[in-house]
Order: C-alpha cells, then structure tokens, then sequence
C-alpha cells in the first residue's frame, strides 16, 4: 500500500494583481493559482478544499468559532514505498521457495527444465566462413577499384591507377637542367634568321688564326 503525507494550508484570501488581470474574481483566482502552482513545484498534489470550524479566544475568557477555508494537499513516500516494495518482493520469493521445497525432486527437476526451456536463448556469434575443412584461416574479403560498378558486395574499395598518380603528384614540374645551347638549337635559330623570300646570308669566313711567330713579326717595334 502506497504511503503519503498531507498538508493542509489556509487558502488565499485576498486577491493577486497581474498583468491583464482586471477583476476581484479573476484576481482572486490568480491568487489560488500561484499557490497550487508554488506547492505542485515541491512535489504536493492537490486534493480538495474544506471549510472547518476554528475555535479562537475572545477577549479574557471568551471564545468564538470561525470558519476558515484551508487546501489539502499530499505527496508520495518514497522510502516507504521502496520498502513495501522490497517487502512484497521478499515475501514473493519466499512463497516460491516454500513451494520448490513442498515438491517432491523429481518435479522440482521437471520445473527446472521448464524453466530453463523458457528463457530465451542465448544469441550465437556468427561464424567466420573459412577455406574448408582442412584449414582454420578466414577468408579474406575481395578487392575492388574503388567507383566499380560491377564490384562484389563487400567488397573492399582501393584507389585506383590514377588516384594513386593524384596522390603522388606533389604539382611541381619536373625540368632537366640544360648546360648549354645544343648544335640544333642553334641550327634552327640561325633558319629562323633567315629571310623564307631572300637569299641564304653567306656564313662568314674564319678568320685565319695567326701563330705567335707571325704576330711578332707584324709588329716592327719587336723586330
């Protein structure tokens, strides 16, 4: 059985202004609002309102009763209720084992049997297909061009020729050093020179190069 606690509080007496509220009734209401609103926030649930009688002093020995209007309101035990619960599953138990023991072995093992018949199976781990008897290696998934229309399910997706090539492009381009002009170069510089209309340009004749004996004799200062 659940267990609570009560608390019973006087009820608003006078009203609450706000904001488009305009009205004694509505400001009254507003009032009563805020008070459920203020309890409900502490976990209490409303029940109901009373009007009961009040028995108050008046003057040195005189007495007189009034009629106050009060809430009542209640929540849920918890720690009660976590030990009924604990209670009802001990005494559950109990019953049950005070059954088993009533029973004679025979059925207490049929019992069993249906019990363990009952639960649910236990969840296989898949196999990993292999080679054949003979052997315990698994058997490795298929390679396939990445982008391949026609590949295998499954199968594994490796860049292809020309990924590989993008890859190892590093965008700088490859120049061979030159040390000089070559004997074509300068053959097709000196065509391009020359007029397609014109004559051919004679090439110029080599100077005849002079030894150092003749030079000496040239010159009358050294003679």
């Amino acid at each position: 059985m659940q267990a609570f606690e009560y608390k019973v509080v006087p009820a608003p007496a006078k009203g609450t202004k706000a904001k488009g509220v305009k009205t004694a009734e509505a400001r009254f209401a507003n009032s009563i609002d805020i008070l459920l609103n203020d309890m409900a926030a502490e976990g209490w649930e409303y029940q109901r309102a009373e009007l009961l009688p009040s028995e108050e002093r008046s003057g040195l020995n005189g007495s007189t009763t009034n009629w106050r209007n009060v809430l009542i309101f209640r929540r849920a035990l918890p720690a009660a209720a976590e030990q009924l619960q604990a209670q009802a599953v001990a005494q559950l138990a109990a019953q049950i084992t005070a059954q088993l023991a009533a029973q004679p072995p025979a059925q207490a093992a049929d019992h069993s049997t249906a019990a363990a018949a009952a639960a649910p199976p236990a969840e296989e781990t898949p196999a990993v297909p292999t080679l054949g008897p003979a052997t315990t290696s698994a058997v490795a998934p298929p390679i396939a061009i990445a982008g391949d229309p026609e590949a295998p399910a499954g199968a594994i997706a490796v860049p292809g020729r020309g990924a590989r090539s993008m890859v190892a492009d590093d965008g700088v381009e490859e120049l061979s050093p030159v040390s000089g002009l070559t004997a074509a170069l300068k053959a097709r510089a000196s065509l391009a020179a020359t007029p397609k209309d014109g004559p051919a340009k004679p090439a110029p004749k080599a100077e005849p190069k002079l030894t150092r004996s003749e030079k000496s004799s040239e010159d009358p200062a050294n003679s």
